[in-house]
């Protein structure tokens, strides 16, 4: 369990451990998409074709955030 500086920070050791499961989830997902079977079962689903309709609703939350 991560626990807090008295001010309200994280420790250099917590920040490792959070970028270092961000570096294995990007790698792990590389792994992945090489594979070519996975690869045509993703293109079956049109995983391309969410990514586009799911722009639209990405850049209006990052207007209103920015307000």
């Amino acid at each position: 369990m991560a626990m807090e500086n008295g001010d309200g920070s994280f420790n250099d050791k917590d920040t490792l451990f959070m970028l270092s499961g961000v570096a294995l989830v990007v790698f792990g997902a590389g792994l992945i998409l090489s594979n070519p079977i996975a690869r045509r079962y993703l293109g079956q689903f049109g995983v391309g074709n969410l990514a586009q309709a799911a722009l639209p609703d990405l850049d209006r939350y990052l207007k209103l955030r920015a307000m």
